[in-house]
C-alpha cells in the first residue's frame, strides 16, 4: 500500500477562478482511493481575468512571456496554499489554462510554464498533459475519464458541467468520453452582460422564455452529429454561438441556452442503459439547469457533496500527475481517438537557486 500527497491545479475555460486541491492518494495494485485534505478556489484578480480572456487574441510572440508570467502566478498561489495548510506535497500537477485547442491541426496550448511554476512554488511540477496525445492525432481531451474509471466507478455516467460539458462511461470494457456542448462559457458570458459573475442557481434563466428559433439554431450544428471522440474549445463559442446569442435579451438567451445544454446532454445519453449519472462542475450548482436535465433524461441525476462538485477536476489532475510519476497510463486513446494510450505530462524540478 502506497500513499502520496499531490496538489492539483485547475483553471477552467469559464474563468471562474483557480481551483487548488490537496489530495492524499492511497494505491494498491492500480486500485486508488483518495481524500481531499484541503481545497480552495481563488477568484482571478481582474488583471488576470482580463489577460486570460484576451490571450486568445495574442500572437505567439506575445504568448511566450504571458506563459511564463502565468506559470509564476500559479506557482505563487500554490506555494501560499501549501504554506497556509501546512502541507508537504510530493508534487504539484497543473492543467494550465487553455488558450488554443485545435486538435484537427495537431495543436493545443495550455499556458502556465512548468519551470516557472516549479521555481515559484519550490516543488516538482507535472503539466502539459494534452500535447502528446494531440501530436499522436488524438483530441487531447477529455482527460478526466481515467479518473472517472479509477475513482468513480460506482456511477454509470460521469457528467462534468464546466465551461464545457463533457461526460464519460464504460462500454464493452472501454472508457468512452467526449465533449457534449458549451455550457458555463456561454451562461457566464450572458450573466456578465448584467454585471453578474454568473447566473446563481439559474435564477435569471428561470425568468426567461425559451426562443424556439434560437434553440433550433443552437441545436443545428454539425458537431452534435459527429461520432466521438470529439472535443470543443473556446473557438466554438467565440466564432459561432456568441453571434447567435448577441441579439437576444439576457433572460431569454439564458433560458434558451440552458434548454440547449439540457437537450444535448439528454440526447447524448439517451441510448445508454438507465443508470446513475454523477453531475459535477459549476453547472451542478445551477438548480434550474439540473431541473431541465432531469426533465429531458430518464437517468437518475445525482448531485454529490459540494467538495466533489467543486474540486473533482483538480482532484483528477492530481491523479493524472500521480499516474505520470508512476509511469502509468493517464490518457486513454478510447476517449481521445489517438492510436495508443499515453503516459503524458512533462515533469519539472525547481532550480536550486529558486528555493
Amino acid at each position: 500500500m502506497k500513499t502520496c500527497l499531490a496538489i492539483g491545479l485547475m483553471s477552467g475555460s469559464s474563468l471562474d477562478g483557480l481551483d487548488l486541491a490537496a489530495v492524499r492518494f492511497t494505491s494498491n495494485q492500480r486500485h486508488y482511493t483518495y481524500h481531499i485534505e484541503a481545497a480552495e478556489t481563488l477568484p482571478y484578480p481582474e488583471v488576470w481575468h482580463n489577460r486570460l480572456t484576451d490571450a486568445y487574441n495574442h500572437t505567439p510572440q506575445e504568448l511566450e512571456p504571458l506563459d511564463k508570467e502565468y506559470g509564476t502566478y500559479l506557482g505563487r498561489q500554490a506555494k501560499a496554499f501549501i504554506e497556509k495548510h501546512g502541507l508537504q506535497p510530493d508534487f504539484v500537477a497543473s492543467h494550465g489554462h487553455t488558450v488554443f485547442h485545435k486538435p484537427e491541426q495537431h495543436y493545443t496550448l495550455q499556458i502556465g510554464d512548468g519551470q516557472a511554476l516549479a521555481d515559484a512554488c519550490g516543488f516538482t511540477v507535472v503539466n502539459d498533459f494534452r500535447t502528446e496525445d494531440v501530436v499522436k492525432g488524438g483530441q487531447g481531451a477529455p482527460l478526466v475519464p481515467i479518473g472517472d474509471r479509477l475513482l468513480f466507478a460506482n456511477y454509470d455516467i460521469c457528467l462534468n458541467i464546466g465551461g464545457i460539458a463533457n461526460l464519460s462511461y464504460e462500454h464493452d470494457g472501454r472508457r468512452i468520453a467526449y465533449d457534449v456542448c458549451i455550457a458555463n462559457q456561454a451562461l457566464n458570458w450572458l450573466a456578465q452582460r448584467e454585471g453578474l459573475a454568473y447566473d446563481k442557481d439559474g435564477q435569471l434563466a428561470r425568468q426567461g422564455q425559451v426562443d424556439p428559433l434560437l434553440l433550433e439554431a443552437l441545436n443545428d450544428n454539425g458537431f452534435y452529429r459527429q461520432s466521438p471522440p470529439k472535443s470543443l474549445g473556446r473557438e466554438f463559442f467565440e466564432t459561432y454561438q456568441k453571434r447567435l446569442l448577441e441579439p437576444h435579451g439576457t433572460t431569454e438567451a439564458l433560458a434558451t441556452f440552458v434548454e440547449h445544454v439540457a437537450m444535448q446532454i439528454a440526447a447524448t445519453v439517451e441510448a445508454l442503459p438507465q443508470g446513475k449519472m454523477l453531475v459535477t462542475g459549476g453547472g451542478a450548482l445551477n438548480g434550474y439547469l439540473i431541473e431541465r436535465i432531469g426533465q429531458h433524461t430518464r437517468h437518475q441525476v445525482v448531485v454529490p457533496d459540494r467538495m466533489t462538485i467543486d474540486y473533482k477536476e483538480a482532484l483528477i489532475f492530481a491523479l493524472l500527475g500521480l499516474l505520470r510519476m508512476e509511469g502509468q497510463t493517464n490518457v486513454l486513446c478510447s476517449v481521445t481517438g489517438a492510436p495508443t494510450d499515453s503516459c503524458s505530462g512533462k515533469i519539472w524540478h525547481p532550480h536550486p537557486l529558486s528555493q
